[in-house]
């Protein structure tokens, strides 16, 4: 019984210490909120994801910031952060709960130093963006247009995050006195290379903009590679607000470089060139009366008693009609067809992840059967549409001497080492003889040397061609909605760029597209001159 007792003693004054203990433990700010649900509750934010560069590796994306402050409700920081909130509505109704919650705050926020916790990170895009019709927009971190959605898995499978990870009671409520865990993200260095030029494109939305271009289209190539520097595509949209646009009767989200449009007398190259190559002579001419009666339907020169005696040079440059339905008629079907397709007309052209511009359409030898259709098609006219790109790359060819390269927007991806890994590149093939393109580049030069012209650049040369096409919409007015469009190239003798402009509405491919053209030059010339001062 004594050491049964004894036992008993023991037991007791074991019990007696742990129940000191368990209520020292109880009575421990830290211990009691493990006995009442306490956790830890992170805090994520997306930094950066993969970004999208010009050829220069200059940022095309992730180039400006944001500033986002954790907020935990009922705090101290709570107050001090209220001066610097950008998004009162995400405050707002974050306050209300007991989680902490992440804010969008502006810049001067870090002045608040340790009293804060503020996460920079890369705004993916903003109201500024150049070239929104190629680079696109995001959802929910999900790429939804453009290259954001024809290279989502890649963009965003790179990525680099802020987080906090934090102490909270099973209410959500932050516990005092526990340190915050805090990451802060990383640069990231992967991403996609375009073919596009920040500059240049640049360049190319002043003047769109400085020229009143409402509706329309400008696309500037590299004439030796047909990489493409830049895509204009007006209205654009506000890949910040996209709702906004979403009703917008004038259609932002077009992009009208790779969109078909009716062409008119930008076509009459194509006329000269089948002809040239199948041998007819440039000093071929033609008495133009003003009209012509193809089987019965007359078609009429915009000039007025016509242009009189003419030569294929003065016809291109006066954009005679008359004159280009005769030649057609000397021109065999199979090879105007030929001509036309060789040079891009009625195909696709395809940049990967599914990005791709309209084929426009072509008419067949069976279509130009009809010595109504094949009098249109002479001209630009009836069934034939192409899009912006498709007249680029053709002029295009044309400036290279007869050496045609298939239109590129992407070069290359980067990883994170910073090394780049370079798509192959298209190689040049000739689809017309030396002598047509230089007997076609002398023409487009001519037209640009015109007294009248308002294409002529001030600092470089050029050559050109002026096109109004019919459209048959007319506006509320009752006038004809003409497409006016100028392609051509510079500088005229060792060609470098090639530009093609379209505006849907307009008085006239020279007075409404020439002098954008004219601006483009003249800026992408001095803006080369000034990377060669020291």
């Amino acid at each position: 019984m004594k050491r049964i007792r004894s036992v008993f003693i023991v037991f007791v004054l074991i019990s007696a210490v742990l129940s000191v203990r368990l209520f020292s433990l109880i009575n421990d700010d830290e211990i009691a909120a493990v006995s009442a649900g306490r956790g830890y509750y992170t805090l994520r934010s997306i930094s950066e994801y993969a970004g999208i560069y010009d050829c220069n590796m200059q940022p095309l994306v992730n180039y400006s910031e944001k500033y986002e402050a954790v907020v935990i409700p009922n705090s101290e920081i709570a107050v001090k952060i209220q001066p610097y909130l950008i998004d009162r509505e995400t405050f707002y109704n974050g306050i209300t709960g007991n989680l902490p919650f992440l804010c969008r705050v502006s810049p001067e926020a870090y002045d608040l130093g340790d009293k804060a916790i503020i996460f920079r990170s890369k705004l993916r895009t903003d109201k500024n963006q150049l070239a929104p019709h190629i680079i696109g927009y995001t959802s929910d971190n999900v790429g939804m247009y453009g290259i954001e959605k024809a290279y989502d898995s890649f963009l965003r499978s790179h990525s680099s995050e802020n987080s906090v990870t934090l102490g909270v009671d099973a209410l959500g409520k932050v516990l005092g006195g526990i340190e915050a865990d805090i990451v802060y993200s990383a640069p990231v260095k992967s991403g996609i290379i375009t073919t596009l030029d920040k500059n240049i494109q640049q360049i190319c939305e002043n003047a769109a903009q400085k020229n009143g271009l409402k509706k329309g289209a400008v696309i500037v190539m590299d004439t030796k590679s047909g990489e493409i520097r830049a895509v204009v595509s007006c209205p654009d949209f506000n890949t910040e607000d996209i709702s906004s646009s979403l009703n917008d009767p004038d259609s932002p989200f077009i992009n009208r470089a790779f969109s078909a449009y009716s062409v008119g007398s930008i076509f009459k190259i194509v006329t000269a060139a089948s002809a040239l190559e199948q041998g007819i002579s440039p000093e071929y001419s033609y008495i133009c009366t003003g009209s012509a009666n193809i089987n019965g339907q007359v078609f009429n020169c915009h000039k007025w008693g016509g242009h009189g005696e003419i030569d294929m040079s003065t016809a291109m440059a006066e954009s005679c009609n008359t004159y280009f339905i005769a030649l057609s008629e000397y021109i065999s079907k199979e090879k105007f067809i030929e001509t036309a397709s060789s040079l891009g007309f009625g195909a696709p052209t395809e940049f990967g992840g599914g990005i791709t511009s309209a084929s426009g359409n072509l008419q067949s030898t069976d279509d130009i059967e009809i010595p109504a259709e094949r009098a249109n098609m002479s001209f630009g006219q009836g069934m034939l549409t192409a899009t912006p790109l498709q007249i680029c790359k053709m002029t295009s060819a044309v400036a290279n001497d007869g050496i045609i390269y298939e239109p590129s927007l992407i070069k290359g991806f980067t990883d994170e080492n910073g090394n780049i890994e370079y798509l192959p590149v298209s190689s040049g093939h000739r689809v017309l003889s030396y002598k047509t393109a230089r007997t076609l580049k002398g023409f487009m030069q001519k037209t640009v040397r015109a007294e009248n012209s308002m294409s002529k650049p001030n600092t470089v040369s050029a050559g050109g061609k002026t096109s109004t096409a019919q459209t048959g919409r007319f506006d509320e007015q009752g006038s004809e909605i003409m497409n006016c469009w100028f392609s051509g190239y510079f500088p005229a003798y060792s060609p470098k760029y090639t530009v093609t402009i379209l505006s849907e509405g307009g008085t006239s491919g020279n007075s409404t597209a020439g002098p954008i053209f004219r601006y483009i030059a003249d800026s992408i010339t001095e803006y080369e001159k000034s990377l060669t001062v020291d």
